[in-house]
Order: structure tokens, then sequence, then C-alpha cells
């Protein structure tokens, strides 16, 4: 068992500063990847993530480790709100063809409808599931292979074969 460091201790007993610490140095990569996981679900991400850290509050006294164990641990907790929602919605059913289609919707922000924005969320929609969530913590989110196997609860290896065929897969669609 791993100690503590000191932030997530003073989280454990309460402290406000030390989540408010924690909250900041995953809050936002948290939401990027949960908008690029749940793009067909009915939860929006946003509520997703609200979730996690409910989660995360009720049983930090389970967790053991550092602040970037930590986010291994959150997106953990997030994966299977994650999973929970897909299945509520039934999107299972209806794989890929859904995920490219919801990328095609206008969004009235106008921090989502840069190019480039767009361009990543529909190449990331081309991708299979599992290789998608990994290319999205490596490369979008840049969490580190340990972080993405904790997070995804796959292997080191898993996550790097995950990681070598997605890329494959985008430089291909790319190259189209």
């Amino acid at each position: 068992m791993r100690a503590d460091d000191e932030i997530v201790a003073a989280a454990k007993s309460g402290d406000s500063a030390a989540w408010r610490d924690l909250y900041r140095a995953h809050a936002g990569r948290l939401l990027l990847w949960l908008e690029a996981r749940t793009a067909a679900s009915s939860d929006a991400p946003e509520d997703l993530a609200a979730a996690t850290w409910l989660v995360a509050a009720e049983r930090i006294a389970d967790f053991n480790g550092s602040t970037s164990d930590f986010g291994g641990w959150l997106f953990g907790i997030a994966r299977n709100h994650s999973a929970n929602a897909w299945r509520r919605t039934g999107t299972r059913t209806r794989g890929l063809g859904a995920l490219a289609a919801s990328t095609d919707e206008e969004h009235p922000d106008p921090e989502k409808s840069l190019i480039a924005d767009e361009w990543v969320r529909h190449a990331l929609a081309g991708l299979p599931p599992r290789e998608r969530d990994v290319v999205a913590c490596l490369e979008v989110l840049d969490m580190d292979v340990a972080e993405t196997a904790q997070a995804l609860g796959m292997t080191a290896v898993a996550v790097r074969v995950a990681r070598h065929r997605g890329l494959k897969r985008l430089r291909s669609s790319v190259g189209e």
C-alpha cells in the first residue's frame, strides 16, 4: 500500500483547499475525456463528471496514493459511470454509426466550431471505442500509459497496443 501525499491526505481529512487542488488538477482533462467518450450517450459529460466527483468524495477514504494516482482512480470511476450511461441508453446496438452522426451536429458554442476541433472529434469517432479511449487519454489529455491503464481498466501492454492500432487507423484515414 502506497503512502498518501499531502494533498490526498488533506482531502481525506475534508480540507476544501486540497479538494480544490485535486479538482483543478483533474477536472478539465476529465471533462474532455468524457466528451470524447460519451458522444452518443444521453447523459451530458458534465453530469457524468459531477457524478464521478461525488463518488470520489464519498470513497476517498478507500484511496491510497499520490495526486497523480488519484487521476487514474478518478478516471476509472468516470469510465464506470460512462459505461453505465452507455448501457442505459442502448447505444451499443447503434455502434459507430451513431457516433459518426453525432459529430455532424452543429454546436452553437464558437469554441467547439473550430475546424481542428471538429476534425479531431470526427477522427476519434471513427475509431473503435477502446482505441478511441486510449488515444484520447494519451494524445489529447496527455496522460501517461500507467495512468491510462488504471483509468481504463487495462494493462499497460494493452494500452500500448490499442494506441498503436488507433494511431495507425488515424494515419490511414488522413491519407484517404
